[in-house]
This record gives structure tokens, sequence and C-alpha cells, in this order.
């Protein structure tokens, strides 16, 4: 009977200490910290780059041709490669991929529209526009800066 209530005792004691743990995850010391990173990355890799505002960096390396309107319901089809900003390439499209933009991470939703059918650019992503303090994989740690090199092969 006394080793059941120290049992019970202890859980209540961890459940009150775990419920007082505070998420330390603060958004705008982190977009700071993104941005300084972001532009320490350009300046070393001499990367001319233009910053939109909502914190992206984008460069258009080929802006295609048309004038389509690419919004968040277009379906677009790409070729791309993802990187981290210490060069470790943690996806890359295999054959072009078709997705509903709305679908994708806010820094693509952002930067695709930027070029259109047959454009190429490249997207550097604060980690608030990807995957947050989020890790999606093992390959993506949390507060990840994203390098996207993305080809816009069609948008329908």
């Amino acid at each position: 009977m006394l080793k059941t209530r120290m049992i019970i005792g202890l859980f209540l004691i961890v459940g009150a200490f775990s419920a007082c743990k505070k998420d330390s995850y603060d958004a705008e010391k982190q977009a700071k910290i993104d941005d300084g990173l972001i532009v320490d990355f350009i300046a070393k890799n001499s990367i001319v780059a233009v910053k939109h505002s909502s914190g992206l960096y984008y460069q258009i390396l080929s802006p295609g041709t048309g004038n389509t309107v690419i919004n968040s319901s277009t379906n677009v089809t790409v070729n791309y490669e993802g990187r981290l900003l210490n060069g470790n390439v943690f996806d890359k499209s295999a054959a072009a991929a078709t997705f509903p933009l709305g679908n994708l991470i806010q820094g693509w939703q952002i930067g695709i529209p930027l070029i259109q059918k047959g454009g190429r650019i490249r997207l550097i992503i604060p980690s608030a526009m990807a995957y947050g303090n989020t890790s999606p994989s093992s390959s993506i740690p949390a507060n990840s800066v994203l390098d996207f090199t993305i080809d816009l092969i069609g948008a329908q």
C-alpha cells in the first residue's frame, strides 16, 4: 500500500514538473538568427540574392516565360534539390514532380510565383517558412534554413 502511494506520488510530481515546462522557442529570436545565417551564407558564397518582404531570400536564375498567374491553387510541376546551409542534400527530385502549391512549405508558396514556366529559382528559406522548430526527418534538423534550387516545368 505504501509502495503504491509512493509510485502514485512520484507520477504526480513528475506530471506537475512536466506541466510546468515552458516552451523556450522564440519565433522573433529565431527569425533574427536565421537572417544572420542567410546573410553570412550569401556573402560567403557570393550569391546575388534579393530579400523578399516576407524574409525569404531568392535568386532568379532564369525567369521563364509566359504570364500564368501562380497561386496556392495552382498545380506546379518541378524538378528541385534541397540542401542545408552546410551543403548536405536532404531531398532531390528523381523526376518531375507535381504538387498543389498550397500544400507546400510557405517558402515555396512565396518563391515559385516569382518565376514562370521554364524558370529556375534559388530559394533560401528561413526556418519559420520551412518546418519551423520541428524536424520533419532525420536529415532536416529543427530550425533549419533551407536552400532550394527549383526548375518550374509547368503550372496549371
